[in-house]
């Protein structure tokens, strides 16, 4: 599963959960303050930054709080 987005250095696709996790620490936020954020427990962000959730639910709350635009669970 990917989004639209893609790291040109390497010219691949970038997935969602990469994008998730990637933001996250450039906004300088721990796991703990994103679970304060978005009202998500820490396992369940982790779940989300490996790829091994893609509830859309989740993903939006993450998206709204790190100001993230194009991520569905759509392929």
């Amino acid at each position: 599963m990917t989004i639209s987005q893609t790291n040109f250095e390497n010219n691949r696709a970038i997935s969602i959960a990469e994008t998730i996790a990637t933001a996250r620490k450039a906004a300088g936020y721990s796991l703990d303050d994103m679970a304060i954020t978005t009202g998500l427990t820490v396992s369940e962000l982790s779940a989300l930054e490996d790829g091994k959730d893609v509830d859309p639910a989740r993903l939006k709350r993450v998206a709204a709080a790190l100001q993230l635009q194009g991520i569905s669970s759509d392929h």
